[in-house]
């Protein structure tokens, strides 16, 4: 089976849900992940501290340089990813619409390189 990337997009300037609100989008999250994990589609999953905890490594003339803050900023950012596991690209964008519909945000699939489709 091939890898895909399903990445959260997160509104940069986004008012967070209310508590009620989040909780209910946690529970279908939780419930998501489960469903990848009893159809062993399930890699990896988890969710992204603000891009303002991010810190960029540059190699710089034989060294390295650290420099606070995301790589670049934007309208949106990666807040959340899962590493899943798909027999085609049609059965990748159907756990995407899962996700979209669980999270209430965009989800982008993206596969892997360089591996054969199953």
């Amino acid at each position: 089976m091939k890898h895909y990337l399903l990445s959260v997009v997160t509104p940069a300037d986004g008012v967070p849900p209310e508590p009620a609100e989040m909780e209910r989008i946690m529970r279908n999250v939780e419930e998501f992940h489960r469903e990848l994990q009893q159809a062993g589609a399930r890699v990896f999953d988890g969710g992204l501290s603000a891009p303002g905890t991010a810190t960029v490594v540059r190699a710089e003339d034989g060294g390295t340089v650290l420099t606070d803050g995301p790589y670049t900023e934007g309208k949106e950012y990666l807040g959340g990813l899962s590493i899943i596991k798909a027999p085609d690209p049609d059965a990748a964008l159907d756990w995407g619409r899962k996700a979209a519909l669980a999270i209430g945000l965009p989800i982008e699939v993206r596969p892997f390189e360089g591996e054969a489709e199953a």
